[in-house]
């Protein structure tokens, strides 16, 4: 591919898969543009970019051809394209043994957190109503409240026996977790008291240079809990 000039994300604040390219792009030290884009507007700019009116889009300008782009979509299509294609620390890993571990973590906060969790409360809490759906069902509140127990109990497990979730170095799998983690955060759903092991890791990650932005993240209508933006919780 020619040089890059230019990334420009379409992107939903509270979306974890827009929140994942954000951090992916940070960690490499690339600079990018952000436009807010609420999927479920299905809005025809979206569309023509994205047929499956999904976020995140990855528009790529190149040094050769300065008045196109090129559209990638899907969170698992544009991270993988930007740890083929960028500089800085390896995301995935440096060894076939590694890179299937990240994948399975990635798979399991992108799946099953996702499913049991994200959908359970950020669906119902919060992009019910933005997408004028009603109020939040309290049944799939209640399994997503105790859900989230076990998985906060698994990351400290994992971080019990390595220094990230996927090994000694940062990667796309802590990425995947944060990036769930912290929309919930936003709306003040983690029980992080209870769980000291989870919260030493996400604070972690939260100091980091590249989560800074999230942390200046605003969803109109959806106050941030009072304690999001604090480093020290």
């Amino acid at each position: 591919m020619s040089e890059v000039v230019s990334y420009h994300v379409l992107h939903f604040p509270l979306d974890p898969s827009s929140r994942r390219v954000r951090l992916a792009l940070a960690e490499k030290g690339l600079n990018f543009e952000l436009t807010t884009e609420p999927p479920w507007e299905r809005r025809p700019a979206l569309m023509a970019l994205n047929p499956a009116g999904e976020v995140p889009v990855l528009q790529i300008k190149q040094a050769d051809k300065p008045d196109e782009s090129v559209v990638l979509c899907g969170v698992d299509s544009i991270c993988e394209y930007i740890e083929e294609t960028a500089g800085g620390p390896l995301l995935l890993g440096n060894t076939a043994i590694k890179r299937a571990e990240t994948r399975r973590l990635v798979a399991w906060f992108d799946r099953k957190f996702a499913a049991e969790v994200t959908d359970c409360l950020l669906g119902e809490k919060a992009l019910r109503g933005l997408r004028g759906q009603g109020g939040p069902d309290p049944v799939f509140l209640r399994v997503g409240y105790a859900n989230i127990h076990y998985h906060l109990d698994y990351i400290a497990w994992l971080c019990e026996r390595r220094r990230w979730l996927a090994g000694e170095a940062i990667s796309m799998a802590d990425l995947a977790a944060a990036a769930h983690l912290s929309a919930l955060d936003y709306l003040g759903d983690v029980p992080w008291d209870a769980h000291a092991g989870a919260r030493e890791w996400y604070a972690r990650l939260k100091s980091r240079p590249a989560f800074r932005p999230l942390l200046g993240d605003h969803v109109p209508g959806i106050a941030a809990a009072a304690h999001y933006a604090d480093l020290d919780f």
